[in-house]
Formats: C-alpha cells, sequence, structure tokens
C-alpha cells in the first residue's frame, strides 16, 4: 500500500434514533443512523415504525380507482 494516503481506521461510536450505541472500526469518529439490528423490522419480525404501502394500493389511490 501507499503511504499517507488511506484515512485513519478509528473505533467510531454510532448512535441509532432508537437509542441503540454501540463501537465499530470506521474512518468516521461518529455515526448516526435511522433504524439498526434492534428496531429494524426484518431483524425484529413486527412493522414497527416502518410504513408499509402496496404496489396495488399505491396505484388505486394515486389513479382513483376502487
Amino acid at each position: 500500500m501507499k503511504k499517507n494516503i488511506h484515512p485513519k481506521y478509528i473505533s467510531t461510536k454510532v448512535a441509532c434514533a432508537c437509542g441503540n450505541e454501540f463501537e465499530v472500526r470506521s474512518n468516521k469518529e461518529e455515526l448516526h443512523l435511522e433504524t439498526c439490528d434492534k428496531c429494524h423490522p426484518f431483524f425484529t419480525g413486527e412493522q414497527g415504525t416502518v410504513a408499509r404501502t402496496g404496489k396495488v394500493e399505491k396505484f388505486n389511490k394515486k389513479y382513483n380507482l376502487k
């Protein structure tokens, strides 16, 4: 590797909107996330705060179909 062209790889504090905090390694000091593995519906098995809109319902609403 060439010297002095790569960013520093440091310990990073990650904060999620749900309040979960953890540490990883990255080239930034802090990261702020909207969803993490503790609050994302895919990992929790619940719909939670993420709204789901089906494609059919969205299409019907757009074109005023019943």
